[in-house]
């Protein structure tokens, strides 16, 4: 299969994927274009092991993040706090008591819960490197950091409703 090929079968679906992700026409569109870019000087690094399709989204996804990382915006997938409790963790990280009760928290957390939220939170690793240290996803690693984050943050919830 040739590049022109490649290109007239997967720009919509990369163009798509991408406007999910950016919620904007625009960038969708000179991303996808960049996307295709990219693929034509690396196409002959690419030595069908994997699914071209699998390969284009990679890159997509690695050039919708560059591109927010340029520009200092987070990414929706950086959730904040739940707006939902009464809890923020970040709150409880400043505070030096409360960072100690947190550690101990943490401390007794089972694994992989308790290095995974360590790593991301303390070490700021990307979902993508701690993923590949544990040799799964970066979607394994945010799952499994947002459910350490949900045990701590009740925790705390219980503490201050201990205090009350």
């Amino acid at each position: 299969m040739d590049f022109e090929e490649i290109y007239r079968e997967y720009f919509k679906e990369i163009y798509l994927y991408i406007k999910s992700l950016s919620h904007d026409e625009t960038i969708a569109e000179d991303m996808t274009q960049e996307v295709f870019f990219k693929a034509l000087k690396a196409i002959d690094k690419f030595d069908g092991s994997k699914d071209i399709r699998a390969w284009l989204y990679t890159i997509a996804k690695n050039t919708y993040f560059s591109h927010y990382k340029r520009k200092k915006r987070t990414v929706t997938l950086e959730v904040n706090e739940e707006p939902s409790t009464g809890v923020q963790l970040v709150k409880h990280l400043m505070n030096e008591e409360d960072a100690f009760m947190v550690h101990q928290f943490l401390h007794s957390m089972n694994e992989p819960y308790k290095e995974v939220f360590s790593l991301r939170t303390f070490g700021e690793l990307p979902f993508e490197k701690i993923g590949s240290l544990f040799g799964k996803s970066a979607g394994w690693a945010r799952v499994t950091f947002y459910r350490a984050r949900k045990q701590i943050i009740a925790y705390m919830e219980e503490l201050e409703y201990e205090r009350d």
